[in-house]
């Protein structure tokens, strides 16, 4: 009877969930191609204004950690309507900060509220035909992570010619749209939780102890995040140094080249068909490792970067909907708990890639970052042959 009561996925909620996953996570990264034009505009080291991409990544750990719990608790439709106001609040706030002081509180705010594609993704898989689920994660997937992209080109284009603190006032006015929609379309699941919220995170601490892929996908893809942080976080400060000089919306209009890589994970499912997920996830990081092979030796050549983020982005993506799918078979009625366990892992990665990486920047610019990226897609390599089952 349960079954039967279960809306069905029909086109227009996939699609709602597709965009809406894109321009929701862009949020957390409209921030990395501006971050040259903060530290001018508030006379701030490169080192510093980083940390607004940390914090922005460790307010996403945060949220996923005690927000997205909530899906298996409550309604999952009214969870969303009330988050979108503090998505709303927080990016108004970046645009009418007075200081650098206001950004980092305030990063780490929108970090914390725009995770509400981690309830669509399990949302989605929930509410898909058993064959489909890969599929259709891949497509979800595929809308966040073309969002994550071209939120850099967007930014580094608005902020070159508008300034900064203009996509912040864009980026609200497209939330409250998106706010509107999701009123309208999205259906009401109910909770799939009978209790506490404390007993519901003391049963993420369960899922943690008795799964063990669940701790092996989260800790490949932390690794994973974190080399891809490395690089995202750095490139702006790359491109204004010799011998490119360039600009924000240079740096921006790599998403495009990345979307590239991206896209690809739409049709991971379609490849399970021929490979096993053990071995897409294994090429997928052997991708990742020689886009880095790439930054090193011709990092400081345009068509070195170009080759390198359209790899990065390919062998992540993959890697990424791989997880995603192994862990979302592990337990249909704790979907959003495991996504929980694996997002707050992969970003707590992301956010420890920022860091490491803004670090090297600042003590041995661009080889510092490229050994740092490097670190981490071993650590995830490590992890996978030594504890993956074949």
């Amino acid at each position: 009877m349960e079954h039967e009561l279960k809306p069905k996925l029909t086109p227009i909620i996939l699609w709602i969930m597709i965009i809406g996953s894109g321009l929701v996570v862009a949020n957390n990264y409209y921030n990395q191609p501006l971050l040259s034009l903060i530290s001018k505009d508030f006379h701030v080291n490169e080192s510093e204004v980083s940390n607004i991409a940390m914090l922005t990544q460790v307010g996403y750990a945060f949220g996923l950690l005690f927000i997205i719990p909530l899906g298996d608790l409550l309604k999952r439709k009214k969870l969303i309507v009330i988050d979108f106001f503090f998505i709303i609040l927080s990016l108004l706030g970046m645009y009418f900060s007075p200081s650098v002081e206001w950004l980092f509180p305030l990063s780490f705010l929108i970090g914390f509220t725009s995770v509400i594609p981690q309830i669509f993704i399990p949302m989605a898989s929930e509410l898909s035909e058993p064959k489909k689920k890969a599929e259709t994660v891949g497509m979800v997937m595929s809308g966040l992570l073309i969002g994550i992209l071209l939120s850099r080109v967007l930014s580094g284009f608005i902020g070159e010619y508008l300034g900064w603190r203009a996509v912040y006032l864009i980026a609200a006015f497209v939330m409250f749209i998106l706010w509107i929609l999701i009123s309208i379309f999205l259906p009401e699941i109910q909770p799939n939780y009978k209790g506490s919220y404390k007993g519901l995170m003391n049963s993420i601490i369960d899922l943690v102890k008795t799964e063990k892929e669940l701790r092996l996908a989260s800790f490949r893809g932390a690794a994973g995040f974190a080399s891809f942080s490395a690089f995202w976080t750095t490139l702006v400060f790359h491109l204004e140094e010799a011998p490119f000089f360039a600009s924000s919306d240079v740096a921006g209009s790599f998403g495009l080249i990345g979307a590239v890589g991206a896209l690809s994970a739409a049709f991971v499912g379609r490849i399970n068909k021929y490979l096993s997920t053990s071995k897409i996830i294994f090429y997928s990081i052997i991708i990742m490792l020689i886009s880095w092979r790439f930054f090193f030796k011709f990092g400081f050549t345009y068509w070195g970067l170009i080759v390198g983020v359209i790899l990065i982005d390919l062998g992540l993506q993959s890697m990424h909907v791989s997880n995603q799918t192994i862990i979302f078979n592990l337990n249909a009625k704790a979907s959003n708990r495991v996504n929980t366990v694996y997002m707050t892992s992969y970003f707590i990665g992301g956010s420890l890639g920022t860091y490491f990486a803004a670090n090297a920047w600042t003590k041995y610019q661009w080889n510092g970052v490229v050994f740092v990226g490097i670190f981490f897609v071993v650590l995830s390599l490590l992890s996978h042959l030594i504890f993956s089952k074949k």
